[in-house]
């Protein structure tokens, strides 16, 4: 057998890495963000409880990656700096981070994408200089994320769960869907940082909504 069809079974750094669904919901002035915990590189699963959610700036932002860990790991350094200089103003330190993201020679070859929140909104960040803020408050990247998506929003839509609640029982549907996503969830909530809406404080959801559409 030829020496490079021995070794193509070990060669783990020439496959690509696929993993991940991460999902965030923002309802009634609350965050919430799920991440599984599967690492898989070709197909084989390598770890079944990665931590891919983190809260930055005191807890009061919450961050979700799916891509290569040691680039997620670089671009949350980097935008938890760009928040400390922009006094935790969560929007206009992603937008700062997206102009180094996409000018910078060397992040741009960092390969990741971020979901961050902090109860008032919830961006997607890439390397191509994206700042989305979805309509809905449902943002999702990753292998999973089209099962997620729509798991979160037929649930945001027809039921009155909590965003906590949404998050868990989309990405349980997801990890039933997407063979790169397990059901090892990590799940962070954010509040929003003017306090004006908390989930179980008595409003309906027509008021909720409402008062969101009025700080958008």
């Amino acid at each position: 057998m030829p020496r490079h069809e021995r070794n193509r079974g070990y060669q783990f750094s020439s496959r690509t890495i696929r993993s991940t669904t991460i999902l965030g919901v923002r309802r009634n002035g609350i965050v919430a963000m799920a991440g599984d915990g599967q690492v898989t590189i070709g197909d084989v699963v390598l770890k079944h409880g990665a931590r891919k959610i983190r809260t930055l700036y005191d807890g009061a932002v919450i961050a979700g990656f799916a891509g290569a860990v040691a680039d997620a790991l670089t671009l949350f350094s980097k935008f938890e700096s760009q928040l400390k200089a922009s006094d935790g103003n969560l929007r206009r330190a992603s937008v700062e981070l997206a102009k180094e993201w996409r000018t910078d020679r060397y992040l741009r070859r960092l390969e990741a994408q971020l979901i961050v929140g902090d109860g008032e909104s919830i961006l997607v960040l890439s390397g191509e200089g994206d700042v989305i803020e979805p309509d809905d408050g449902i943002a999702a990247i990753g292998s999973g994320a089209p099962y997620a998506t729509a798991a979160a929003k037929a649930l945001l839509a027809h039921t009155d769960l909590h965003a906590r609640e949404i998050v868990e029982s989309a990405m349980a549907i997801a990890a039933e869907l997407c063979i790169f996503t397990n059901d090892r969830f990590t799940i962070d909530t954010v509040p929003d940082p003017t306090g004006s809406l908390s989930e179980g404080d008595g409003e309906s959801d027509a008021d909720a909504e409402a008062a969101v559409g009025q700080e958008e």
